[in-house]
């Protein structure tokens, strides 16, 4: 995780398949205010693209992104 930004909320996708862990973060998202952050956790290979492309889409940064032991991790700021 970046070591000085901690996120707002954290948001659990693993076992979840498409379109399900994209939906969520987007959920998610919406009750947000500008400027908070979106841990989320996801082990559904397309949900890597589908958060990316989200996040693009809506003005959103993704400030981390990793793959580990079949994991995806991502760190959002709401833009």
């Amino acid at each position: 995780m970046t070591k000085d930004v901690k996120a707002d909320k954290t948001l659990d996708c693993l076992g979840l398949f498409c379109p399900e862990p994209v939906y969520r973060v987007r959920l998610e998202l919406d009750k947000m205010k500008t400027g908070e952050t979106l841990e989320v956790w996801a082990d559904d290979p397309a949900a890597e693209r589908d958060i990316q492309s989200l996040a693009s889409r809506l003005g959103h940064k993704i400030l981390e992104k990793k793959r580990e032991d079949g994991e995806l991790y991502f760190l959002i700021e709401k833009g």
